[in-house]
């Protein structure tokens, strides 16, 4: 079943705490994940950022909301216990949501911030938690801009393509200290070679690449891949990488194995453009902090 939302989790987390007794963040998500039938595939579903599960993403918040109203403490770190207030939001029978929570002034307090910006993240019209949101608006952003960097890549010409390819690969640190580490081949003359990467500084390891600036709806196949094995085969290469703003059938990517040819294509090149940071630069920076436990942890 889907992992609730954020605040659907806050009856179940009281629920959890409602002997009086202090529980560790484990013990809690364990005996919320039992209340509600979750099963583990559910509760290892991951964020789109692959850094947290949603489950305990949605618990951390909800457990966020819950000490924000002062319903759950903190008596030591990674430890909760019920309030007083929280055992009256259970004995109260009423349904435990976010128009719940506001009848505190230290949880409105809490969200004054964004609903002075007509941003409140405490709605309950969607089902991600803020950090969802964050990351989610994150993916889309960076969608648009790898849509938009194709369209300024497929403007290039193929010799201007073959060289942005090369640049990429040393943005990556491929041939790191080593001068004219990289070089785009002569187009009367490239024996199928469209450029190359000089791995060391006597010229032992070299990675040989092909270049196909091609329609992103086109499909390379099998014998586009034979055909460079062969190029690498004539240079004796043992390295060779083909790059291409088009898309690879399964056929050309089992073959690729075979032969020990990494295949990148449209979407993983605009993907490495975006992360190493070609053809592209940094309009704003977000830092997402949390509380550093351990360093309140230490005698200060």
């Amino acid at each position: 079943m889907p992992v609730p939302k954020f605040f659907e989790f806050f009856g179940a987390f009281l629920d959890a705490l409602k002997d009086g007794n202090t529980h560790s963040a484990k013990e809690v998500k364990e005996t919320i994940a039992r209340a509600m039938n979750l099963t583990a595939t559910d509760i290892s579903e991951l964020l789109q950022s692959r850094r947290q599960t949603i489950f305990s993403n949605r618990v951390n918040w909800a457990k966020t909301y819950l000490q924000k109203a002062g319903l759950v403490e903190t008596p030591k770190r990674g430890n909760y216990r019920i309030t007083e207030e929280g055992k009256k939001a259970l004995a109260s029978g009423e349904v435990i949501d976010i128009d719940y929570l506001a009848k505190y002034d230290t949880f409105n307090d809490f969200c004054s911030s964004s609903r002075e910006n007509d941003s409140d993240l405490a709605h309950e019209d969607t089902d991600e938690s803020p950090a969802e949101i964050l990351d989610s608006a994150y993916q889309q952003m960076t969608s648009a801009l790898a849509s938009r960097l194709m369209d300024e890549v497929m403007k290039l010409t193929p010799a201007g393509f073959e060289r942005l390819v090369v640049r990429l690969l040393l943005n990556m640190g491929y041939g790191n200290g080593i001068n004219d580490a990289g070089m785009v081949t002569r187009l009367s003359n490239d024996e199928g070679i469209d450029g190359i990467i000089k791995e060391d500084q006597l010229g032992f390891s070299n990675i040989y690449i092909q270049a196909k600036q091609w329609s992103p709806e086109r499909t390379v196949h099998r014998p586009e891949i034979q055909t460079f094995a062969g190029a690498l085969q004539g240079q004796q290469a043992q390295k060779g990488l083909f790059i291409t703003t088009a898309k690879f059938s399964e056929g050309a990517v089992k073959f690729a194995e075979k032969v020990k040819v990494v295949l990148i294509d449209g979407a993983t090149l605009t993907r490495l453009m975006i992360k190493h940071n070609v053809g592209v630069s940094i309009e704003h920076t977000y830092e997402i902090k949390r509380v550093d436990s351990d360093f309140f942890s230490e005698e200060l």
